[in-house]
């Protein structure tokens, strides 16, 4: 079992730390990480700066355009969040190689690099793309938004799935996704494509995206879950046989969690029982094997760990700790106390390890809390709204109220 948790905090102590990382987060940060030009910035510095010579990728404007337009909707439509999510649909633009297919990165203008690994387009930031615009097409519909919405599902079907197996490629500069050259199949572009079709139901109730994630979720654990342990592969080899050494057995906590968490989504969306017990397996496996059980970072989500349970990297990154957070969450809600008690203790350890004493927050510390990588990657607010949100969904904490 996973280690106990840290004791949770007072419910008014709970309540002002949250309040606190809500206005840190969207009065400090978000005026920091606008790019006045164009976008977002990628990152702040370790003292709160951005590099204004830095490129921009799809996966940070993306990634921005779902959180901004999600927290808009929990905000009741706050306009100045509606503002920044509307402009930010705008800056996806630049990335645009043909109707729904993405680039990888820009310069910091908008205008492209010239190089051709940012030409590429990537499932998994095609998923991000999809994410964000059924979101904002939730508080500005348009045709424009729903024929592009559209055009991305198409795009990735075409350009990015290999025809022989159905799975997801790389990018679409792989032209024999079965060569032994290939990029190994990950299981995280299938994820996060799940999540967003699964995203595009709940903000339209067109029963078509609840067939879409079904049919990718079955398909994508036909050949990433292995049953013998319940937990979900990282990647299998090109002809879709398990990899060798540490790659081919490696899992990672924080996407059991996720795929834990979209699962049970998916069984309240459609009422398919059966969901449930395979979200709880991938739990078990986190919960044995995926969570430090001793030390100062007990209970924090390690970030990789072998098929067998041991311990492949014993570090912390912070988005393992926003997903085993949501899924804490969605379990209290369904009346765990005691998963609700979790959440509490994981969120508290995350404002005092990845934020406290930092102008933001930062990525990763080691197995005593030291900073490993200070950074604040802008990507990463996606994770940080969904955990905060989900645990006010729950009844937690609060959720931002507009101001």
């Amino acid at each position: 079992m996973s280690a106990q948790p840290q004791l949770a905090p007072s419910a008014q102590d709970m309540a002002e730390r949250v309040a606190r990382a809500w206005d840190a987060l969207l009065s400090d940060w978000l005026p920091q990480v606008t790019d006045p030009d164009f976008g977002m910035f990628d990152a702040l510095d370790a003292a709160g700066r951005p590099d204004f010579q830095s490129d921009k990728t799809i996966l940070a404007q993306a990634r921005m355009l779902f959180s901004l337009s999600h927290l808009a909707l929990v905000r009741d439509g706050d306009p100045r969040l509606v503002t920044l999510a509307k402009r930010q649909a705008g800056a996806l633009a630049a990335y645009r190689k043909a109707p729904g297919l993405y680039r990888r990165a820009v310069r910091r203008d908008g205008a492209p690099t010239g190089c051709a690994a940012d030409e590429i387009a990537r499932s998994y930031d095609q998923a991000f793309v999809l994410l964000g615009l059924a979101t904002w097409n939730r508080i500005a519909p348009s045709d424009a938004t729903e024929l592009e919405i559209e055009a991305c599902w198409t795009a990735i079907g075409s350009h990015l799935t290999d025809v022989h197996t159905g799975l997801l490629v790389e990018d679409d500069s792989v032209v024999d996704a079965a060569a032994p050259n290939a990029p190994p199949r990950a299981q995280n572009p299938h994820m996060h494509l799940y999540e967003a079709c699964l995203q595009a139901f709940e903000m339209t109730g067109s029963a078509v995206w609840l067939d879409r994630a079904a049919g990718l979720r079955s398909h994508a654990l036909l050949h990433f879950l292995d049953k013998e342990t319940g937990s979900v592969r990282e990647w299998i080899a090109p002809d879709l046989s398990d990899l060798p050494g540490t790659e081919g057995s490696r899992r990672e906590p924080g996407h059991q969690c996720e795929w834990s968490w979209l699962l049970r989504r998916e069984a309240g969306f459609s009422g398919n029982a059966s969901l449930h017990d395979l979200a709880s397996r991938l739990m078990d496996f986190a919960d044995r094997h995926g969570f430090a059980q001793s030390g100062p970072m007990r209970g924090a989500a390690l970030d990789a760990v072998s098929a067998t349970g041991k311990v492949q990297e014993p570090t912390f990154l912070l988005w393992p700790q926003t997903e085993a957070i949501k899924v804490f969450a969605q379990h209290h809600a369904d009346g765990d106390a005691f998963a609700g008690e979790r959440a509490k203790s994981l969120m508290t350890l995350v404002f005092d390890r990845w934020f406290s004493g930092t102008p933001l927050w930062i990525n990763r510390v080691d197995s005593g809390g030291a900073i490993l990588w200070r950074e604040c990657l802008t990507r990463l607010f996606y994770h940080l709204a969904l955990a905060l949100t989900e645990g006010a969904r729950a009844g937690l904490w609060a959720a931002p109220h507009r101001t």
